[in-house]
């Protein structure tokens, strides 16, 4: 069965899958890029057997693709940015291939400096209109002519809305400013709700998880990815973009424009309360 690691793009999913990498594919809890392997992007070309040449025709696939997932796993870890929806009448997943998953949230004024640079936007107001397009998708621009990437994002207020209110299955909220504040308490809550969700009793390794933690801290990642690069990077004309990219020092208070954060502010009104963002 799946555990889904999802989020909306650039709201911390690659922390919180190499914590999880960390601790349950290592023997002490050391990080290294090689373990994000065993979570891996749904959708994606390894999971079809033929190329997806439409924007959303891989929805027809969802549910075979899985099943075959689950037969070949008895349990397994997918990342994803795909919306909990519906599409040409076939929904993303559903309780027979799903044990769980664990949403990932973050202050959407953050996220605007966040992907401007992950995607190379030309200003705030072009990434502030991909947060609110509701027909949003995005797919690997590297693979021409293959849509086995596509993944339906809708606008970021629909996105997050689509995954903790499903009622299908268990999910796990985890606020991305909580493992800024308190990486431990949020990490160990993470780790025993997987623990709960795959049936077993074991008691947390502490240690373990103290050193997996210590080793995925953002300065760490940053100079791995400085010093032998990342494969989830992108390249903008030509030019390949820091995957992390300010971390801590991402405060929308010193980098966003008064004009976006008026906009933001005014679109995210019953979100920013919801979360206690405000």
């Amino acid at each position: 069965m799946i555990i889904w690691i999802a989020s909306y793009p650039k709201s911390g999913n690659t922390w919180v899958r190499s914590i999880i990498s960390s601790y349950f594919f290592s023997n002490t809890g050391e990080f290294d890029f090689s373990l994000l392997k065993n979570i891996s992007l749904y959708p994606g070309p390894k999971y079809f057997k033929n190329i997806i040449q439409k924007p959303g025709e891989v929805s027809l696939f969802w549910e075979s693709s899985q099943k075959s997932i689950v037969q070949k796993q008895s349990q397994t870890f997918l990342k994803t940015h795909n919306a909990l929806v519906a599409l040409n009448n076939k929904n993303f997943t559903s309780e027979k291939t799903t044990l769980g998953a664990i949403y990932i949230i973050r202050d959407p004024r953050n996220i605007l400096s966040s992907l401007k640079n992950h995607y190379g936007f030309k200003d705030y107001d072009e990434t502030f209109k991909f947060m609110i397009n509701k027909k949003k998708y995005i797919w690997d621009v590297r693979k021409k002519n293959d849509f086995s990437g596509f993944q339906f994002l809708g606008s970021w207020s629909d996105h997050y809305k689509s995954w903790i209110e499903n009622r299908k299955f268990k999910t796990l909220l985890i606020k991305y400013e909580d493992l800024e504040k308190d990486c431990y308490s949020t990490s160990y809550k993470l780790i025993k709700y997987i623990l709960l969700l795959i049936g077993q009793k074991n008691e947390i390794d502490e240690k373990k998880l103290f050193k997996s933690i210590e080793t995925t801290k953002f300065n760490i990642l940053k100079r791995k990815e400085q010093d032998t690069g990342f494969d989830e990077s992108i390249k903008i004309n030509d030019i390949k973009k820091s995957f992390f990219f300010l971390g801590p020092e991402n405060r929308w208070q010193e980098k966003l424009p008064k004009e976006i954060l008026s906009k933001a502010e005014t679109e995210f009104k019953d979100d920013l309360k919801y979360f206690n963002y405000l």
